[in-house]
């Protein structure tokens, strides 16, 4: 793709510009020589035709917008003159076909995992510590102190500073020099070596400001979120902390845990407060029964597992006008790689799928996923607009500026994530993963909202595209950062796993890219190579509320 101008469909009736492209540059497409009218910026799209006031625009040979303006071939295609626009979607009026990719070269691949007796396999080892109820969020930050870096669990940074042997060497008498050359900085890498427990991954609290007041709905679904967490692979076991009075009971969360494992056997320790003798001895408590947890899970070993036991999570944000042509359809290959070898991947992000609605539709395996799909959207599009707002306002500031000037478009570019399997599951917010293959799962377009949903639905990694940049990560999924170009790998490097951008510069196809990707998720999956993520100790965590969210 090494060009400077692509039409990424034969049906479209606009061009990306590679490069910028100063006013007056001549481009051929399909014969037809088009003399640019301005300047057209890299990442940004310019006209293949006149347009009239009203004429489709089409992009990913899906309709993106319309004009607002008259557009002359060769001019820029901006959110001025352009307004989003998506296509009805009916019922599905054929059977899908898919023709699955070459997958020898992963046939025999394994990762290494940790396996749990519900036959699941994690890619991590985790300990969690939940608040039932915000109330409980300073308890947690006094069990972190207490537990974090005693047991060599520091998560915030990707070093620290040990003050304490300053102390020392100032309490016995060491001189200015002697204290200047004393290293007393220590990687994250060498963290691991003096853990307690080699076998845990980490210790993850989970704060959040939910559980009472709002509605009912919104603390059962919050119960239904933590009871994913609990019950990923990725999760040992848990220490759970409970006011007493709050709406989300620990009933409730019991009750949850069953629906999503009937044979649940991890440990678990319920500590409610108001049936403590004092706030003292209720965390003594919730010290002392996490690390005999701690110790229980310690003696889980990595041991070899089949792809098929990956549960990839399929996540954008911060993306640019590159995303659509480099990061998402290299995904979208792994993806289907993976679907093909028994695995399962899983699309987010719904109001991101404005406009491509119909080839989801036609794509589900069955109609009762298909009318599924069909209802979510359309409720989750009524209670937009029933507070003024609607998924043409999803595009962020970022997102406009770098070339993605329509919801649609955004939408047709986000989707190529999840490559081109038949889908074999829809799933309401926090419903789990129980199907190989590919599930839709409903969540807002908000990054850290998504991620943390895609958790909750079972995925043991996820792979998070990005176009200009996010530090974003999971508690307990590790979350792979690619770019879109490679401006923006060399820039932020330090929170970028791997850089796409070959497939614009042309060192890379869309399918080789793919299998560097899944390469890297094997390395990720058995405990070989930390995500950028997790070094940065960015632990995000933010349950939705279902309210109105993009």
């Amino acid at each position: 793709m090494s060009k400077n101008y692509i039409q990424i469909d034969p049906h479209d009736n606009i061009v990306v510009a590679i490069s910028d492209l100063k006013k007056g540059y001549k481009a051929t497409i399909n014969n037809k020589e088009v003399i640019l009218k301005e300047d057209i910026k890299s990442k940004h799209k310019f006209a293949l035709n006149d347009f009239n006031v009203g004429d489709e625009i089409f992009m990913y040979g899906v309709l993106i917008g319309k004009a607002t303006q008259t557009i002359e071939k060769g001019m820029a295609i901006t959110a001025i003159n352009c307004k989003h626009t998506s296509k009805e979607y009916q019922d599905s009026k054929k059977k899908y076909s898919w023709k699955a990719p070459d997958i020898s070269k992963f046939k025999s691949s394994i990762f290494n995992g940790y396996h749990r007796k519900d036959g699941s396999v994690g890619t991590a080892n985790y300990w969690l510590v939940i608040p039932l109820v915000f109330c409980e969020n300073r308890n947690i930050d006094v069990i972190e102190s207490a537990l974090a870096e005693a047991l060599g669990y520091q998560t915030k940074k990707d070093f620290t500073v040990d003050t304490h042997v300053l102390i020392e060497q100032y309490k016995n008498g060491a001189s200015a020099e002697v204290i200047l050359n004393t290293p007393i900085v220590t990687p994250k890498e060498e963290l691991k070596r003096n853990r307690l427990f080699q076998n845990v991954d980490g210790i993850k609290f989970l704060k959040h400001n939910g559980g009472c007041g709002g509605t009912r709905q919104d603390s059962d679904t919050l119960c239904n979120l933590l009871a994913g967490y609990i019950t990923n692979s990725n999760v040992a076991g848990a220490t759970i902390l409970s006011l007493g009075c709050q709406n989300a009971q620990i009933s409730i969360l019991q009750d949850a845990i069953k629906k999503k494992d009937a044979h649940f056997s991890k440990s678990i320790y319920f500590l409610e407060q108001q049936n403590s003798k004092s706030e003292r001895s209720f965390i003594e408590q919730a010290v002392k029964q996490t690390f005999i947890g701690l110790t229980e899970a310690n003696k889980i070993k990595r041991k070899p597992a089949p792809l098929s036991k990956l549960i990839l999570g399929l996540e954008c944000g911060a993306s640019d006008g590159f995303s659509g042509i480099s990061a998402n359809p290299a995904l979208g290959h792994t993806s289907d790689v993976l679907v093909a070898l028994g695995g399962s991947a899983v699309l987010s992000e719904f109001p991101e799928l404005n406009g491509v609605e119909q080839e989801l539709i036609n794509r589900c395996e069955t109609v009762e996923n298909a009318k599924k799909f069909t209802y979510i959207m359309d409720s989750y599009a009524a209670t937009a607009v029933a507070v003024g707002s609607g998924f043409e306002n999803n595009p962020s500031p970022g997102n406009i500026k770098e070339g993605l000037i329509t919801d649609t478009m955004k939408s047709a570019g986000a989707a190529k994530k999840g490559g081109t399997s038949p889908v074999v599951d829809v799933l309401d917010y926090a419903e789990k993963v129980t199907k190989p293959g590919l599930s839709l799962l409903c969540t807002p377009g908000n990054d850290v909202e998504s991620t943390t949903g895609l958790a909750g639905s079972g995925c043991n990694i996820i792979v998070f595209t990005t176009g200009l940049g996010t530090p974003t990560g999971n508690p307990i999924a590790p979350v792979l950062k690619t770019s879109s170009n490679t401006e923006l790998y060399k820039k932020m490097n330090d929170i970028i796993d791997i850089n796409a951008g070959t497939v614009i510069t042309g060192e890379d196809t869309i399918e080789s890219m793919g299998e560097k990707i899944l390469n890297y998720i094997i390395k990720v999956a058995s405990g070989e190579v930390l995500v950028k993520a997790n070094l940065k100790g960015q632990d995000d965590f933010i349950p939705w509320k279902r309210g109105v969210s993009l």
